[in-house]
C-alpha cells in the first residue's frame, strides 16, 4: 500500500510525476520533491484506470476545477453526463460531483466511466441525504454510516474526496460565540455543525481522523480538507471562526503528511479584494504550504447572474497570492442550479483568471501562449488565433460562416473578421 507521497519521500518517480512533470514543463525531479514536502498533490486514485493524473500546488499552472451534480429538484444522470462532455471539451483540469438527488452512487459512477480527469465528491453529501431521508433527523446519521460512504466513494475511483474535518465542536462554539450575518454556507459544513448540535459529539471526521487517513492511504485519495467555515460574505471574511478552523485544518494537513496521505486546503469564499492578498499569505503559512484550493474568491456580494465574473476578479489575484487551485463559479451563482451553457460560461471565466495569474507569476508556457497569440493577431491567423485561445469556439464562425457548434451563436469577433476583408 503506497502513495505519491510515500514513494516520492523514498526518492521514487512514478509514471504519475512523469506525465504531470511533461504537462507542466518541469524537472520531474524538482516534482517529486515539493510532492515529497506535500506542497503539491497528484490527483489520481490507484484504482482508477480510465483518468489522466492532474498536478495541483506550488510551481504548477493553476487548476480549475468544475461543479456538477443533481438536486432533488432536478435529478438527471443524463443531464451531468451531457454537462461532463461540455467540461472536458471546454478545458476544465478536475471536476467535482456534489450530487444530492436521486441515484447518487448511479450518477457518480456514470461520471467515472465517462471522464478522464479527476473527479472530487463530498461524501457528507450522501450520507447525511440518506440518514435524512430514513430518519428524517440528521442526527441520526452514524459514525459508521459516513466512513463507510466514504470507502465507497474511494473505492469506486474517486480521486479527491472534500472533507469538513475542521468543523469540530470548538470552532462551532466559536462561532456561535462570535456571530455572523451569513453563519454558516458550507453546505457539508452546515450538515457537521447540526450534527455537533444534535449529539452534542466531536465531529467523527476529526475525532476519527486516523480511520479516514487509511481509508485514503489504501486508494491514494487526496483529502480535500474543506473550509467549512468559508465566509458567505465580504463582511465574515477572515473572522475568528474561520481563522479557528483554519488552525485546526493546518494540524490535520501535518498529521496526513505524516502518514503518507496527499492533502490539499479549502479556502474562501467571499473577500474583498483588499484582504485576498494577506489571507491568501495567512492559510498557506498556517497550513505549510499545503496546495490551496478557493472557491472565487468573489470580491463583492451584489452582482447575482454575474458571480463569475466577481469569482474571476478574485481568483486571479488569489492566484497571484498563492492560491493554486481555483473552483469555477457560474452566472446561476445564488440563484440556482447551472445549465450547461453556464457550466461553460463558468469554465471559460475561470480558465482566464487562472491563466492571467500565470502570466503574471512569470509561467513560461503562459507568457509564451500569450505571445504565440499576439504574432497570430498580426498575421491575421485565424487558425492559429484559434489554437491559441481560451476559447476557440469563438473562431469557428469566422472560418466556417456558420453558427459555432458549441454555443449555437455567431461571435462578434465575426464583425472584426468582415471589417478586415472589406
Amino acid at each position: 500500500m503506497t502513495t505519491q507521497l510515500i514513494e516520492a519521500k523514498k526518492g521514487n518517480i512514478t509514471p504519475e510525476m512523469e506525465y504531470v512533470a511533461q504537462q507542466e514543463d518541469i524537472n520531474v525531479n524538482t516534482l517529486r520533491e515539493k510532492v515529497a514536502l506535500g506542497r503539491v498533490v497528484i490527483l489520481k486514485n490507484n484504482t482508477r484506470k480510465n483518468s489522466k493524473p492532474v498536478g495541483v500546488g506550488e510551481g504548477l499552472t493553476v487548476k480549475i476545477n468544475a461543479n456538477i451534480g443533481t438536486s432533488f429538484e432536478k435529478s438527471s444522470t443524463e443531464e451531468e453526463i451531457q454537462k461532463v462532455k461540455i467540461i472536458e471539451k471546454t478545458g476544465a483540469h478536475v471536476l467535482m460531483d456534489l450530487s444530492t438527488g436521486h441515484n447518487i452512487d448511479e450518477t457518480r459512477l456514470a461520471i467515472i466511466k465517462e471522464s478522464s480527469i479527476p473527479l472530487g465528491t463530498v461524501p457528507m453529501y450522501q450520507a447525511g441525504k440518506e440518514a435524512i431521508d430514513e430518519y428524517n433527523d440528521l442526527g441520526k446519521l452514524s459514525k459508521d454510516k459516513l466512513f463507510s460512504d466514504i470507502e465507497k466513494h474511494c473505492k469506486t475511483g474517486v480521486d479527491f474526496i472534500t472533507v469538513h474535518c475542521g468543523v469540530t465542536k470548538f470552532v462551532v462554539d466559536a462561532l456561535e460565540k462570535q456571530g455572523r450575518i451569513m453563519d454558516i454556507v458550507s453546505r457539508g459544513g452546515s450538515m457537521l455543525a447540526c450534527w455537533i448540535k444534535a449529539t452534542g459529539k466531536e465531529n467523527p471526521l476529526y475525532e476519527y481522523y486516523d480511520e479516514l487517513l487509511d481509508i485514503a492511504k489504501t486508494y491514494d485519495v487526496t483529502l480535500s480538507l474543506g473550509d467549512g467555515l468559508r465566509p458567505g460574505c465580504g463582511y465574515d471574511a477572515g473572522d475568528r471562526a474561520q481563522v479557528a478552523e483554519t488552525l485546526i485544518l493546518g494540524e490535520l494537513v501535518k498529521r496526513a503528511r505524516e502518514a503518507g496521505v496527499q492533502s490539499m486546503v479549502e479556502g474562501p469564499g467571499h473577500v474583498p479584494l483588499n484582504k485576498i492578498p494577506a489571507m491568501m499569505e495567512t492559510i498557506k503559512v498556517l497550513t505549510d504550504y499545503a496546495p490551496l484550493y478557493v472557491l472565487g474568491p468573489l470580491v463583492t456580494d451584489i452582482a447575482p447572474g454575474y458571480d463569475h465574473i466577481t469569482s474571476a476578479i478574485g481568483g486571479t489575484l488569489a492566484a497571484y497570492h498563492g492560491a493554486d487551485f481555483l473552483c469555477y463559479v457560474t452566472p446561476a451563482e445564488h440563484l440556482g442550479l447551472p445549465d450547461a451553457r453556464q457550466v461553460r460560461e463558468g469554465i471559460i471565466t475561470s480558465l482566464i483568471a487562472a491563466h492571467a495569474a500565470d502570466v503574471a507569476r512569470g509561467n513560461k508556457k503562459a507568457i509564451e501562449q500569450d505571445k504565440l497569440m499576439s504574432v497570430a493577431r498580426k498575421n491575421l491567423d485565424w487558425n492559429k488565433q484559434a489554437e491559441y485561445a481560451i476559447d476557440k469556439c469563438v473562431f469557428e464562425p469566422i472560418m466556417t460562416g456558420k453558427p459555432c457548434t458549441m454555443c449555437g451563436q455567431y461571435c462578434s469577433v465575426k464583425i472584426f473578421k468582415e471589417y478586415f476583408n472589406s
